[in-house]
């Protein structure tokens, strides 16, 4: 199979193109050839979405933006073995949670549709300043243009749906930029919106490098948002390089769990279980600190070694795997060098710590320092650390001791013990007897201090790909002549 670019409808695949190769992270097979794009391609793809903007998109109804995100979702349901299937071979992720993708993909979709019709403005009291007195002021939302979205490879489906359908939502076109690891599932979804009614021009894809297409996308003068998702480094970049265009940053984490005493032990660990190993760890919001009170540490630490222990690592695509391939072989290197690094300095491997090939076993570390990248970096591997606490102040002063702030979890059944932690961990969300794993497509996602800028989820995103505009109209009451 070899797959190009998609520009206006067309795709861009012909033999004389630079390619790039895509294998199955488990068994090495070849999945697909790229036909890479060039930074030619990326002009032609934003000058297209920009035209599209302004011919159809610009003046297309919400009834119409939302029935083809609708007829999407209803597409992508039918064909959820087929699209769960392209997310094992080229993202190595165990079957059941592929599947897991495409249903929240498929929620994405309808939630992006019915936003589509609720998109709001408001009408302001202007007689409220002195002399506002017989005028009117309208407020209304308006799409801001084309967008550049440039996704990740560990959700290449739903996060990508998260930046595309809500930008459709609002009447923006889009210019698609997804992960090289992770094409193929991307080129289909351009396929079946395709399908669904979406004009050509709309939604572009581009099959690139970040060099060739990424850089040149977060520069364009014709694009008027990116939204990112993916490393803090290249996040740093976008921020620095996009002018005065909007930005939606999701960048990394090293999400903390806090397990009080009086927390539901059994919950805790099987949650934080799947919290932490779910994908080979490879989530933003993977459970990668779990701070534990001493008074029950040492039994959570057997019964989480325990339940460790009995998953089953191998080929994802296997009904029974719940640990796969992490994405390539030299992220699975990285990841057993930062174990070893913090053996070294004196880190306990409690379990785990394995590399065979592309696949680490889940790993559960004790005795860690600040000084340790397990801890103090985002490890996007199926690494814990567990750390004991004696006191609620200094489990939340471990907790914030981070550059990064996305997601929390906290676990006890105090209930204002649970609101006053909450209320003072630095992150953009927390969940309370949750891990901070979990995630709803309908609620504000995103983080704060390094881990990013803005939000997601389908509301709020639609509102930053939206732009207030003031409309006043002075009126005339003249009696004569009326």
């Amino acid at each position: 199979m070899r797959i190009g670019s998609i520009i206006n409808g067309v795709e861009r695949n012909e033999a004389t193109r630079e390619t790039m190769e895509v294998y199955d992270p488990y068994n090495q097979e070849k999945v697909t050839e790229l036909a890479l794009a060039e930074t030619a391609d990326l002009e032609e793809a934003v000058e297209s979405c920009y035209d599209a903007f302004h011919s159809v998109m610009n003046r297309m109804p919400a009834h119409e933006r939302s029935d083809i995100l609708r007829k999407a979702a209803d597409l992508l349901e039918e064909r959820t073995e087929e699209f769960a299937q392209t997310i094992v071979e080229e993202a190595g992720k165990p079957i059941t949670f592929s599947r897991g993708e495409i249903e929240r993909s498929v929620q994405v979709l309808r939630f992006a549709s019915e936003h589509a019709k609720h998109i709001t403005g408001e009408v302001l009291p202007m007689d409220a300043a002195v002399g506002g007195e017989n005028r009117m002021g309208i407020v209304k939302r308006r799409p801001l243009g084309v967008v550049g979205a440039i996704t990740p490879f560990n959700f290449p489906l739903n996060l990508s749906l998260h930046k595309i359908a809500p930008a459709i939502a609002a009447g923006n076109t889009i210019v698609y930029k997804p992960a090289e690891k992770t094409p193929v599932s991307a080129y289909k979804l351009v396929r079946l919106f395709q399908e669904a009614g979406l004009p050509d021009g709309v939604l572009n894809l581009l099959l690139g490098t970040g060099k060739d297409v990424g850089s040149p996308l977060v520069e364009h003068d014709k694009v008027h948002k990116i939204t990112f998702t993916g490393s803090l480094p290249v996040g740093r970049d976008i921020r620095q390089n996009a002018g005065f265009k909007k930005v939606t940053l999701e960048l990394g984490s090293n999400s903390p769990n806090l397990v009080f005493a009086d927390a539901d032990l059994q919950v805790a660990v099987k949650e934080l279980v799947r919290g932490a190993f779910a994908f080979s760890g490879q989530v933003c919001i993977s459970a990668q600190r779990v701070y534990v009170q001493k008074s029950i540490y040492e039994t959570f630490l057997k019964a989480y070694v325990a339940q460790t222990e009995a998953l089953k690592t191998g080929d994802p695509h296997n009904e029974d795997t719940d640990i796969g391939p992490m994405i390539n072989e030299d992220e699975a290197k990285r990841a057993k060098t930062w174990i070893d690094d913090a053996k070294e300095k004196g880190a306990v491997i409690e379990t785990g710590g394995e590399r065979i090939g592309t696949t680490l076993t889940p790993t559960i570390m004790t005795n860690v320092q600040d000084n340790m990248k397990i801890i103090a970096e985002e490890v996007f591997a199926p690494i814990v650390s567990v750390i004991p606490f004696e006191t609620e102040e200094e489990a939340i002063h471990a907790a914030n001791d981070s550059i990064y702030g996305l997601q929390a979890g906290v676990f006890t059944k105090d209930i204002d013990r649970a609101m006053r932690v909450a209320d003072q961990l630095e992150t953009g969300g927390v969940w309370i007897n949750e891990i901070s794993t979990y995630r709803q497509d309908n609620h504000p996602y995103g983080g704060v201090k390094q881990s990013g800028m803005g939000r997601e989820g389908v509301k709020y995103a639609i509102d930053d790909m939206t732009e207030m505009k003031f409309i006043g109209i002075k009126l005339h009451h003249d009696k004569e002549n009326m």
